[in-house]
């Protein structure tokens, strides 16, 4: 079965404590749902730098990457299906990039 990459862009992380604690069980609510299929849970990302030739952009682009998990899934449709149920997509917070890990 095929590996894809969750690469998750937006979101928030909260300061009340409260909601930091509601906001970490629909993750762990969503990642319970998907079960076995979570390859690596991955988590999320910190300050981010783009690199190419032109240099270092210090900004991380017009959409930084905030996370990443991996999953496996039978297809590409399922593995969207199943990014469908990521809180920050349901919040309406963030968005979910859906890619094929390519084996070589």
């Amino acid at each position: 079965m095929p590996n894809f990459i969750f690469a998750y862009h937006g979101g928030s992380t909260p300061s009340d404590p409260a909601d930091v604690e509601k906001v970490m069980g629909e993750w762990n609510a969503w990642y319970g749902s998907m079960g076995d299929a979570v390859q690596h849970g991955g988590g999320p990302a910190g300050k981010s730098n783009t690199v190419s030739a032109a240099g270092v952009a210090e900004d991380g682009g017009a959409n930084p990457l905030s996370g990443f998990t991996i999953v496996s899934a039978p297809d590409h449709a399922a593995a969207c299906d199943m990014a469908k149920g990521c809180p920050m997509v349901k919040d309406g917070s963030g968005s979910v990039e859906v890619c094929e890990v390519i084996e070589m």
